[in-house]
């Protein structure tokens, strides 16, 4: 009988072939990860492995950058995102930067009240007051004669 079972057609060999199903040819998951624990010398080797340190500009090296992307936009020779590219540092930075230098300009803009300024500025309010008095009266008056031609004085 065993033999009777070896010698079946082809097609019955074919029709045992299983097609896989949807369920079946999705990839297994990927095995969970066990926490190992870690000993004091690969404590050490990862202490010794390299990182990147962040790299510190001073003031001038930073306004040097700002400047040269600024040239390069008003230029045409590139855009804001390849020039600051370029500058080899990024938009955060450079936004941060530009925040930081804007106070510093506009602080020398400003124009120091002289002590000129400042008498010419009570000239002013004084002149302001008197002015204030007089259209007082004016209105004061305006009013009497409106009361009166109205017929309601008191």
């Amino acid at each position: 009988m065993a033999e009777e079972k070896n010698m079946e057609s082809p097609d019955a060999v074919v029709a045992e072939v299983k097609t896989p199903t949807a369920k079946e040819k999705r990839t297994p998951r990927s095995p969970k990860t066990t926490v190992v624990p870690v000993s004091a010398e690969s404590k050490a080797s990862a202490a010794k492995a390299p990182t990147a340190k962040p790299k510190r500009y001073s003031e001038q090296e930073r306004i040097e950058k700002l400047k040269l992307i600024e040239t390069q936009i008003s230029a045409g020779t590139s855009t804001l995102k390849d020039a600051i590219k370029g500058a080899g540092i990024s938009e955060q930075t450079y936004y941060q930067w530009k925040r930081t230098a804007k106070p510093a300009h506009t602080k020398e803009d400003r124009p120091v009240a002289a002590g000129d300024e400042l008498a010419d500025l009570v000239q002013l309010e004084r002149e302001n007051q008197r002015l204030r008095k007089l259209l007082a009266d004016k209105l004061r008056v305006e009013n009497s004669e409106l009361r009166k031609r109205l017929g309601l004085t008191d």
